[in-house]
């Protein structure tokens, strides 16, 4: 489980509220071992594309309201270039597997040990999430999940994807 640190939750909090314009700092490079990929993927391998990165663990509530709203990005905005990647948190591999077949994702997992990914990410609630910009930059970050703010993330995400498609 991740170690949740009050200075880690502050900054957290910090980003969360500034949201669209969270730091533009460049995404920590993690390798993690995606479902369907492989192992040692990377986030530098998705450098020209939005990603939508997404920590998550099985007994997070709020996840499993999540994963409807991924799945639903994966599929409306795939086709002009966001990738939907879930890293999960969980102890026990066995749990997020079944976590996965009562929630599936039609959008890339990550399970393993993704800790380090989540420290250098400074994972302080679940789900968090970090929209990433063709570039690699974190331009927006979101702590928990709220049904009612999607439509805000819906908009990050157009505007991202605008913005490398000459739109």
């Amino acid at each position: 489980m991740v170690s949740f640190t009050v200075a880690g939750a502050a900054l957290l909090a910090v980003l969360a509220a500034s949201s669209a314009s969270a730091s533009d700092q460049p995404a920590p490079d993690c390798a993690l071992q995606t479902l369907g990929v492989g192992e040692g993927q990377t986030l530098t391998h998705y450098r020209g594309k939005v990603v939508y990165l997404d920590f998550w663990a099985s007994w997070c509530g709020p996840c499993r309201m999540s994963f409807p709203f991924m799945n639903g990005l994966a599929r409306d905005y795939a086709a002009r270039g966001l990738v939907v990647l879930a890293v999960n948190l969980d102890a026990h591999r066995k749990d997020a597997e079944a976590f996965l077949v009562r929630h599936p994702a039609a959008f890339g997992v990550a399970l393993g040990d993704n800790q380090a990914c989540a420290r250098s990410f400074r994972v302080g609630a679940m789900p968090t999430s970090f929209v990433i910009d063709r570039t690699g930059a974190v331009r927006a970050v979101h702590a928990g999940f709220r049904p009612g703010g999607s439509a805000a993330v819906r908009s990050e995400i157009e505007r991202l994807l605008a913005e490398g498609s000459g739109a």
